[in-house]
C-alpha cells in the first residue's frame, strides 16, 4: 500500500509540472536542464545531511543500467518538449501516454510477469477515457503535426524504458538511485542546450526564478524520488495504470485552476479512466496483499 501512495504522489506532483512551466520564460531543452540540475544538487544535499555514503560497490555494479535509464529520462524530456514545440498540448499528451500501454505490454516479455485479463481490460478502458479527454482537439492536419505527435509518441517510448529498467535496479537507495539518474540526465542535456540554445538560459528572468526552483526541487527532486520509491515494489502493469493520475491531475487543473472548459466527453473520459484504475488496483491487491504484504509497508 505505501508503494501505490508514493506512486500515486509522484503522479500528483508530475501533473502540475505544466501549470509551473508556464511562468518560466525559457525554453523547453533549458527548462528541463534546470530542473534536472536543481532537483540532483537538492537530493544529494538531503542525502548527505542523512548521513549517508554512496554505495559505490552498487553504483559500479549498476553502472551501465543507471546510465542507460538516465538517458531514458534525458530522452523523455527532449522529445516530450519537442513535441509541445511542434504540435498543441492536446496531440502531444495523446502520443505521450500511450506510455503505461507500452509498459503493460512489454512486462510480460521484459519483467516476466504475468498479464491478467482483468488488467488487459482495464488498461484499454483507461486508453478509451484519455482518447475521450483529449480527442475533442486531435487533429493532425500538417506536418509539423504528424512530426510534434511522433515526438510525444517517441517520448512515450523513452518513458516507458525508463520504467522498465528501475525494475532491475535492486539494494540501491531510491534516493541514490534517484540523484545517479538526474545526475546523468543533467550531463546529457547540457551539451544538448549548448548546442540548439547557446548561453540564453542565463538571460532567465527574475520572475522565473521562484518557479524554476520549484520544478527544480518539488516537480522533479522530490517527485522523482518517491516515484524510483514506488515503483519499486509495484508490478509493471500496476505502474502503467497508475502513471494515469499524472494526466488526470493536470486536466483538473486546466478546469479548476486555469478555468479552461471541460466537454461531456472530457468528463466521461475522465471518469472511464479513473475508474479503471481504482479497479486495476483495488482487484490486485485483493489477490496479491496476503501474500506481499510486507513488501507495502
Amino acid at each position: 500500500m505505501k508503494a501505490s501512495i508514493q506512486f500515486i504522489l509522484s503522479m500528483i506532483i508530475f501533473g502540475t509540472i505544466g501549470l509551473v512551466v508556464r511562468y518560466i520564460d525559457l525554453s523547453s531543452s533549458e527548462t528541463a536542464l534546470f530542473s534536472s540540475s536543481i532537483g540532483c544538487l537538492f537530493l544529494t544535499i538531503v542525502y548527505i545531511s542523512q548521513r549517508n555514503k554512496f554505495s559505490w560497490k552498487k553504483i559500479r555494479q549498476y553502472a551501465i543500467i543507471l546510465f542507460v535509464s538516465g538517458i531514458a529520462l534525458a530522452g523523455n524530456w527532449i522529445f516530450l518538449y519537442q513535441s509541445y514545440d511542434y504540435t498543441t498540448l492536446t496531440n502531444a499528451t495523446l502520443g505521450y501516454y500511450f506510455a503505461p500501454v507500452f509498459v503493460m505490454l512489454l512486462s510480460p516479455i521484459i519483467l516476466k510477469e504475468k498479464l491478467p485479463i482483468k488488467k488487459v481490460i482495464c488498461i484499454v478502458v483507461a486508453v478509451i477515457g484519455m482518447i475521450s479527454i483529449v480527442g475533442n482537439g486531435f487533429s493532425a492536419t500538417g506536418t509539423d503535426d504528424l512530426l510534434g505527435i511522433t515526438f510525444g509518441i517517441t517520448a512515450a517510448v523513452f518513458y516507458a524504458a525508463l520504467m522498465l529498467l528501475n525494475k532491475f535496479i535492486k539494494e540501491m537507495n531510491r534516493l541514490e538511485v534517484t540523484i545517479i539518474q538526474l545526475g546523468v540526465t543533467a550531463l546529457i542535456l547540457l551539451p544538448y542546450v549548448l548546442l540548439t540554445e547557446g548561453l540564453n538560459m542565463l538571460s532567465v528572468s527574475s520572475s522565473s526564478i521562484p518557479f524554476i526552483l520549484f520544478l527544480g526541487i518539488v516537480n522533479t527532486g522530490i517527485g522523482f524520488w518517491l516515484f524510483f520509491s514506488g515503483m519499486e515494489h509495484l508490478k509493471g502493469q500496476s505502474i502503467a495504470m497508475l502513471s494515469y493520475v499524472d494526466p488526470l491531475v493536470a486536466i483538473l487543473i486546466s478546469g479548476l485552476i486555469l478555468q479552461e472548459q471541460f466537454t461531456l466527453l472530457q468528463v466521461i473520459g475522465g471518469l472511464l479512466l479513473l475508474g479503471s484504475t481504482i479497479v486495476s488496483e483495488t482487484r490486485f491487491r485483493r489477490t496479491t496483499e496476503k501474500v506481499n504484504r510486507s513488501e507495502y509497508e
